[in-house]
This record gives structure tokens, C-alpha cells and sequence, in this order.
């Protein structure tokens, strides 16, 4: 008998496994009787015990007051009596900031067991140049910040965040040429909160705008949109999401359900590597990528050629493609360019107060495979009214 108040922690999924089990005796019962393969509930029940344990609630352990949310155990010291009984417990939760890969994984995927897969599509483009590269970067999107006009100059909120990002890509869809392939590239901070405590990884509080989970359905919606337009118009696409200071565990989450649902396209690429930053060489082009709360922008030059020395020395042109700042701002370097970019979301009131007043929009840059940077275009957020 599985105790019923894990489903407190459980997805759908695994609540339609509890009952199951606590319906039919048996994890292999109730696989059977689910049609699922063997070990199928049983790893699934194991996640939600761990992800339960790690919030506080682990009765078979006298573990009975989960922490509050955006907390996790740290410690616990329980007293008993003679008979065994518990006579006291002293429990102590800190920011649950260290969730380890591999839950973030088992969550994620037991999360979409029940989310449909895009089949190919069949429309694909007949005509592309394949000396050519379109680099869509997205600064900064903060999917989820709330931010009012009277005290941060403008409106923002999670609808007007997707519509301008889907608007800004149609845009600049429309007027990008025939490249064979498309590289979507996410600088970090898609999530203005991390989880539902809405605090930056510093414990800075969050002008928030609807539920944590409302948020990430959200941003899984946009960042389809902005795929599958771009297949539109480019034989293959790339996507790369680095994770940012207000969203380092949940902007993975999200690379992880996008490969989910673009599994069965071949040509979408995903990239799910967890490193700090990211490279991809495109003939005598060599970009880099990463947020930039981590590193400052004339250390990167140097870390380009210490990490990809064989690229390095194959390539000419050389770029930095960052976020994080939320303006722009571009330094060539001995050897390479560091470019910071805008972002589309408004200020909240805490950067309107501290005198930010940088402008927004989005940007696509064209690479040829020998000369580089050839031609960019520019979405102000004007246009997007």
C-alpha cells in the first residue's frame, strides 16, 4: 500500500501509478494491468519517493512535514523514547538550489510520457543555400516577469512576453534568406523565476506574474512556435538554451521536453550538453555562446582558444554571442568579437530603479561559410505593438 499523500509530489502520471499499485498489490501488477513494461512504475515511484524525501516527506523514515516551497532538507535530528516512539524532531531546509541532474532528468521525463511528439513534417524547403548560416539570438526573454507601467515604465506579463517573442520571430523569418540551416540560440534567462519560490539564485525577490508551472507550459509553447516557423524557412535548425542566473535548472528542463517533442524530426537538433558555455563551427566560423553572469566579456577571447584550440586555428572569424546584460554592446578582441544582446522584456521595477533605460528588440545575423558575418536584421519591439 502506497501512502496516499505522496501524490502531493506526484505528476499525473504517477498518481495514475499509485493508484494502480494500491489497486492491483504489486508494482508488477499493476504494470500489467497498465500495459507498461517491466520496472516502467516502479523507477517512476522511485523518483517521486526521492524528489518527496528531498522536500521532507519520507514517512517510512518518521520524515512527515514536507518543507515549504522553493525549500529542501538539509538536516534533520529526530528523538525517540524508550518504546521507539518519536518524541521530537528538529528539521532544517535551505533554498533548494542543488537538485542534481539526474532527478531534474527522471522529472522531466516521467513529465512527458504523456506529451505527443511532433511527426516530420513533410513541407520542407526545396531551395536553400548551404553557404549560409541564420543566427537567431534571444536575449533574455524572462517568460513569467510581472512589470506595471506606473513604476517600470512599461507593461509586461507572461501573454505579452509570448507574443512578442513569437512576433519577433515571425518578423525576422520573413526577412531572412533561403540558409540551409538555422541556429535558434536561447542566451539564458528564458524563466524570470527558477521554481515557484520566485527568488534569484542570490535570494533576490521577483516581480512575478502567474503559477511556476502556467510559466513553463508557457515557454514550451513560444519556443515550439519558434521552431517550426524557422523549419518554414530553413531546411534544418539548431537550439541551443544556456541557462541563465534566474533559470539554471529550469531552462534545461525546457531543452530537455523541446528534444522530447522534436524527437521524430530529423531535422531538428536539439543540444543538451550542461556546460557553462557552448560552441558550434560553421566553416571558417567559429561561434560561442553562454549567458555571462559566470565570465566577463574580455576573458572570453581566451577561453575560446583554450577550449577549441583546433577550431580556433581553422577559423577566421570568431564571435561571443552573450546575454545577461540586457543591452547592447560590442568589442572586437585580438582574434574574436564579443557581442552582448537586448532583450525583448521590459524592466521590472528594480532595474527601472536603478537606471537601466537600454532599448529592446532581437536581432538575426547572417554567416557565410567563408566571409562571416555578411548582412543582420532588427526587430524593435516598436514594430511588435
Amino acid at each position: 500500500m502506497i501512502d496516499p499523500r505522496l501524490e502531493e509530489f506526484a505528476t499525473a502520471t504517477q498518481r495514475k501509478y499509485i493508484k494502480a499499485v494500491n489497486e492491483h498489490g504489486t508494482n508488477a501488477k499493476a504494470e500489467r494491468a497498465l500495459g507498461l513494461s517491466n520496472d516502467t512504475v516502479s523507477k517512476s515511484l522511485r523518483a517521486l519517493k526521492r524528489a518527496a524525501a528531498a522536500k521532507g516527506f519520507a514517512p517510512e523514515h518518521d520524515l512527515t512535514r514536507p518543507a515549504a516551497p522553493g525549500f529542501a532538507v538539509k538536516g534533520t535530528s529526530t528523538y525517540y523514547n524508550e518504546a521507539g516512539k518519536v518524541t521530537g524532531q528538529w528539521v532544517k531546509t535551505t533554498r533548494n538550489q542543488a537538485e542534481t541532474e539526474e532527478i531534474l532528468r527522471e522529472f522531466v521525463q516521467h513529465l512527458m510520457q504523456d506529451v505527443k511528439g511532433l511527426a516530420p513534417l513533410a513541407n520542407v524547403p526545396k531551395h536553400v543555400d548551404t553557404d549560409l548560416l541564420c543566427v537567431y539570438p534571444m536575449g533574455d526573454p524572462h517568460y513569467g516577469m510581472k512589470a506595471w507601467w506606473q513604476d517600470a515604465g512599461d507593461n509586461f506579463d507572461l501573454e505579452i512576453a509570448e507574443r512578442l517573442t513569437t512576433g519577433a520571430i515571425d518578423r525576422l523569418v520573413s526577412t531572412a534568406p533561403d540558409a540551409e540551416t538555422a541556429l535558434l540560440l536561447n542566451l539564458g534567462d528564458m524563466f524570470h523565476a527558477d521554481n515557484q519560490s520566485n527568488v534569484t539564485r542570490s535570494g533576490h525577490q521577483l516581480d512575478v506574474d502567474g503559477r511556476w508551472k502556467k510559466v513553463q507550459q508557457v515557454g514550451l509553447r513560444s519556443m515550439i512556435h519558434c521552431v517550426r516557423r524557422l523549419l518554414e524557412k530553413h531546411a534544418r535548425v539548431i537550439f541551443r538554451i544556456e541557462g541563465g542566473n534566474h533559470d539554471g535548472h529550469s531552462s534545461y528542463a525546457l531543452a530537455l521536453a523541446l528534444d522530447a517533442y522534436f524527437h521524430l524530426e530529423p531535422r531538428v537538433e536539439v543540444d543538451l550538453s550542461a556546460g557553462p558555455v557552448w560552441y558550434h563551427q560553421f566553416g571558417a566560423n567559429l561561434i560561442g555562446s553562454t549567458h555571462g553572469d559566470t565570465v566577463k566579456g574580455p576573458d572570453l577571447p581566451a577561453i575560446m582558444a583554450h577550449d577549441r584550440p583546433k577550431e580556433w586555428g581553422d577559423t577566421k572569424h570568431r564571435v561571443w554571442l552573450v546575454g545577461h546584460v540586457h543591452h547592447e554592446d560590442r568589442k572586437e578582441y585580438r582574434g574574436c568579437t564579443v557581442e552582448y544582446f537586448r532583450t525583448l522584456a521590459a524592466r521590472d521595477a528594480w532595474h527601472q530603479g536603478q537606471g537601466y533605460r537600454a532599448g529592446r528588440d532581437m536581432r538575426l545575423i547572417v554567416l557565410h561559410r567563408e566571409h562571416g558575418e555578411i548582412e543582420r536584421h532588427r526587430c524593435d519591439v516598436a514594430m511588435l505593438a
